[in-house]
C-alpha cells in the first residue's frame, strides 16, 4: 500500500510539473489561436481604387465579347475609367487603376505573362505616360477628348513597338499603323466625349448637393 502510494504522489509531481512548464504558453493566445486574422488599414482613396478598377474590368470583359475587325482594334472601354479617375483623383490612382485592370484582366482570360498581357502592359504604360504630361496641359484647350486621343495612340504605339520588337520583327507591320491610327482617333475621340459627360454630370451633381448644402 505504501509503494502504490508513492508511486500515485510521484505521477501526481510530474503532471503538476508538466503543466507548470505549459503555462507560459498562455500568454501569447494569438499563437495558438487558428482564428487570428490580419487586419489591412485601408483609406478611401483605396475603396475608391477597388471599385474604379472593378468598373473597368468590367468594360474589359464586355470589350472581349464585340467581334473585332481586325486583331488588336479594339474601342478600349476601360479607357473612360482612367480618364475619369485622372480627372477626379489623380495620376496615381489613374495608373493604379489601369495596372489592376490589366493584370486582373490577364488572370481572368488566363493570358498572364503571355504575349497578349505584355501587349496590354505595354500600351496601358505608355498611355499613362502621355497622360502624366498631358495633364498639365492648359486646361482652356486641352480636355478629356484630347487626352483620350493621346493615350489612344500612346496604346497602339506601345503595342506595335512590342510587336515590331519581340513578336514580329519586321517592316511590314508598318501598313498597318494606318489602320490602327484612325482607329486610336475614332475610339479615342468617343471614349473622350463618353468621359467629358460623366465628367459634367458628376460636377453638375456636386453641385447641386453644396447648393442644397447651403440653404
Amino acid at each position: 500500500m505504501t509503494a502504490s502510494t508513492t508511486k500515485k504522489q510521484e505521477r501526481g509531481a510530474r503532471i503538476e510539473e508538466r503543466g507548470e512548464t505549459a503555462t507560459p504558453n498562455k500568454s501569447h493566445p494569438s499563437i495558438l489561436n487558428p482564428q487570428s486574422s490580419i487586419l489591412l488599414n485601408t483609406t478611401a482613396e483605396d475603396h475608391h481604387i477597388a471599385r474604379m478598377a472593378a468598373v473597368a474590368l468590367g468594360l474589359t470583359v464586355l470589350e472581349n465579347a464585340i467581334p473585332s475587325p481586325l486583331p488588336g482594334v479594339k474601342p478600349g472601354l476601360a479607357n473612360i475609367v482612367t480618364l475619369i479617375v485622372l480627372a477626379r483623383y489623380g495620376l496615381r490612382a489613374a495608373a493604379w487603376v489601369s495596372l489592376l485592370r490589366v493584370v486582373a484582366g490577364s488572370l481572368l482570360f488566363g493570358s498572364f505573362l503571355a504575349p497578349g498581357f505584355f501587349l496590354s502592359l505595354s500600351g496601358a504604360v505608355l498611355s499613362l505616360l502621355v497622360l502624366a504630361f498631358a495633364q498639365h496641359l492648359p486646361p482652356r484647350w486641352f480636355g478629356p477628348v484630347s487626352h483620350s486621343i493621346y493615350a489612344a495612340f500612346a496604346h497602339i504605339a506601345g503595342q506595335m513597338l512590342v510587336v515590331y520588337l519581340w513578336l514580329i520583327p519586321h517592316a511590314g507591320i508598318a501598313y498597318l499603323i494606318p489602320v490602327f491610327a484612325a482607329a486610336a482617333l475614332v475610339f479615342g475621340t468617343v471614349n473622350g466625349l463618353i468621359a467629358a459627360r460623366f465628367m459634367d454630370t458628376g460636377t453638375e451633381t456636386l453641385s447641386t448637393k453644396n447648393t442644397n448644402v447651403t440653404k
